[in-house]
């Protein structure tokens, strides 16, 4: 999901830094896009890379808040652990990366925070079990909601993308197996599953300076799955 959104805001234009904890699982896109190391959880880390952006390029207008995990496992197995690290990476990280990039978007009157949270964040996904990512993209709308709010008159947008099922590392099992696809055919109103190339026009629409309208919104990217 992270390489089809760094191409496509490179392909539209933008001068794109990629973020990336792993270099092995973005190898494929070193020839192509800027990729710098930072773990998002470590706080030193992401000042740190925010300091380097700065640095280099004087300014950051969008940011892309991506990076996420889960935890599929029922809630009496789950270990607190666990728990804490899913919503140290998907609620804990975006907002301290907004909170790091804020400045200087206040400074200038403008800027656009997509965060990416889920359809988990907006239904229960029901024979799924994970609590912890479902309470996370919770925790991911309300955030966006907030601070959309809150900058909505000192020209920051904040909106949210919310997936359904793509094909990414975290979903490999469920769209390789049979099982999966019946699964995602039976519960989706489009019957399948979501390809990447439909969900970057999301993305695209809400970090676009062009609609400029556009703030404190979920924008749901799922076949009608939370329409059903």
């Amino acid at each position: 999901m992270g390489v089809a959104f760094v191409e496509a805001l490179a392909q539209h234009g933008a001068r794109v830094i990629s973020v990336a904890r792993r270099f092995e699982d973005a190898s494929e896109t070193a020839d192509r896009i800027r990729l710098v190391g930072c773990d998002v959880t470590d706080q030193r880390e992401r000042e740190a890379l925010v300091a380097k952006v700065l640095a280099e390029y004087g300014r950051i207008d969008i940011l892309v808040n991506n990076a996420g995990m889960t935890s599929t496992v029922r809630t009496v197995d789950e270990t607190l652990a666990r728990f804490e690290a899913v919503v140290a990476l998907n609620l804990v990280a975006p907002f301290a990366l907004a909170q790091l990039v804020a400045p200087g978007m206040l400074e200038r009157g403008s800027g656009s925070i997509v965060n990416v949270a889920s359809i988990a964040g907006l239904v229960g996904i029901g024979r799924m079990p994970q609590a912890a990512y479902t309470a996370s993209k919770h925790g991911v709308i309300g955030l966006t909601r907030e601070l959309a709010l809150q900058w909505a008159r000192k020209g920051i947008r904040v909106n949210a993308l919310a997936p359904a099922f793509f094909p990414t590392e975290m979903t490999a099992e469920l769209f390789a197996a049979e099982s999966g696809q019946r699964w995602l055919s039976d519960l989706t109103p489009l019957g399948r599953g979501g390809r990447l190339d439909e969900l970057v026009g999301g993305l695209l629409y809400l970090a676009d300076p062009a609609n400029s309208y556009t703030t404190g919104i979920v924008l749901p990217v799922d076949g009608g799955w939370t329409a059903a």
